[in-house]
């Protein structure tokens, strides 16, 4: 037998002590552009520290695999604390901010704890989240039997639930209309991550549950609705065209022009098309710090100057990514992006620029906000577009592309080999690069993992 004694200590002062005296940069978010920047930013002049609430970095393009069981979750993930002179992270969420202090509000993900941090210089990347349009019974479900797909723990829902409805359905005391119900799946938007989980979902159904639960696979089905006139909407018009007809071979169902306004007791409103799980990745919103961040908005995002820096903050503020938009005009919310804008921001400070804003509030010039800077504009490169469509298919679109190489369009196997070489190399660690080939071989030769837990 044994006591002890716990005293637990709550501390609103903010994180402001440092070691040194570098400029201290907070970067909000590790997705592609949170954690492209802590990655490259000169830890030798900044002490850089991270907030988020996802201790990793995501890597986005293979999600929709990772859901049904082409790959496995620990292999499209890497751990933050892994960046190298990392200052500090911290598992939170950014709540306020207040920019005449530089100080951000922060709430502990795990007890719900509020502390300060202050910073010399933020960067705001906290992407968006899914867009439910306001319609009713999607949040309600959200969790259960509606599901997004944006985060990790999002694919770990799905493959749980797909799996349930197949043992749930499997049951033989069911009845012939619930199982039916079970085996419905539907998936809800026509852009990308939609069109390349439908058809992973296709893979796994033709390849693996015929085999474990051959006495379903001929009461499957599978619906694909888009309120749009076409899939694949950024990509060129041969290229949807292509991926519709090739979805429609294979019997999914493609509802275009349709529009969902409601869901409840898990089919759609006013129609007769009962689901077991529905997938929405139907659009994007603004988190709820950008909302009352106070800084200038448009559709939600933060407008920025063509430097990515945000108006009236004297020079202090960033934003990249998803949540921001930039005044010389909008561009795509793509991993390209962000990725981009975080390698400009990068040179930028690793180069001069904070030099020229500490030099200018020494000499009491507080214009640094729409001062020219001894560099160009954050200027976007098109490096075309690619999209998977299941094992030995794909689209790739170099139409618009600004990389020296001839504007074509490939589809089918062609395109499916450079969709996987492309992201195999962009890989951030050697571990990833050598789990990732390893998980499509046992795949091809074993199948995928039916374990549900």
């Amino acid at each position: 037998m044994f006591s002890t004694t716990t005293t637990t200590t709550t501390s609103n002062k903010p994180h402001n002590s440092t070691s040194n005296n570098k400029p201290r940069i907070v970067i909000l978010g590790t997705g592609w552009g949170g954690y492209t920047l802590a990655n490259r930013l000169d830890k030798n002049k900044f002490d850089v520290r991270v907030i988020s609430p996802a201790n990793h970095f995501l890597f986005t393009p293979l999600l929709p695999g990772t859901a049904v069981g082409t790959l496995e979750f620990r292999a499209i993930q890497e751990p933050v604390r892994t960046i190298r002179g990392l200052g500090e992270y911290y598992q939170a969420k950014a709540r306020t901010l207040d920019t005449t202090s530089k100080t951000i509000t922060c709430q502990d993900i795990f007890k719900k704890e509020l502390f300060d941090i202050q910073y010399d210089f933020l960067i705001i990347a906290t992407g968006n989240k899914t867009n439910t349009f306001n319609i009713e019974g999607i949040d309600s479900h959200e969790g259960k039997s509606v599901l997004f797909l944006k985060h990790l723990y999002h694919a770990r829902q799905i493959r749980n639930r797909i799996l349930e409805c197949f043992e749930r359905a499997s049951n033989p005391n069911i009845s012939v209309s619930e199982r039916q119900r079970l085996l419905s799946f539907i998936v809800v938007g026509g852009g990308p991550t939609s069109c390349e989980f439908t058809t992973e979902l296709y893979d796994f159904i033709h390849e693996d549950v015929s085999k474990w639960y051959p006495d379903l696979k001929d009461e499957i089905k599978l619906t694909l609705v888009e309120a749009g006139s076409g899939l694949l909407g950024s990509f060129h018009q041969s290229l949807s065209e292509y991926y519709l007809k090739k979805l429609q071979t294979r019997n999914v169902d493609v509802r275009l022009k349709t529009a969902v306004t409601g869901v409840c007791d898990q089919q759609f409103d006013n129609t007769e098309l009962p689901f077991g799980m529905m997938v929405w990745s139907a659009g994007l919103a603004p988190v709820k710090f950008v909302q009352g961040s106070g800084l200038s908005l448009h559709k939600g995002r933060i407008e920025v100057d063509e430097y990515l820096r945000v108006p009236d903050s004297k020079g202090r503020i960033f934003a990249l990514g998803d949540n921001a938009i930039v005044n010389s005009g909008e561009l795509p919310p793509t991993a390209s992006v962000a990725e981009q804008q975080a390698y400009y921001i990068s040179d930028c400070f690793n180069n001069y620029y904070y030099k020229s804003i500490i030099d200018n509030e020494n000499n009491d010039n507080e214009n640094n906000d729409g001062t020219e800077l001894p560099l160009p504009g954050m200027v976007y490169m098109n490096r075309g577009a690619m999209a998977g469509m299941g094992f030995g298919g794909g689209v790739m679109d170099l139409t618009k592309s600004d990389l020296p190489v001839p504007k074509i369009t490939t589809s089918g196997l062609a395109a499916f080999l450079q969709w996987r070489s492309v992201y195999l190399t962009k890989q951030l660690s050697y571990t990833n690069m050598i789990l990732i080939p390893m998980y499509w071989f046992k795949q091809i030769v074993f199948g995928r993992d039916i374990s549900r837990f």
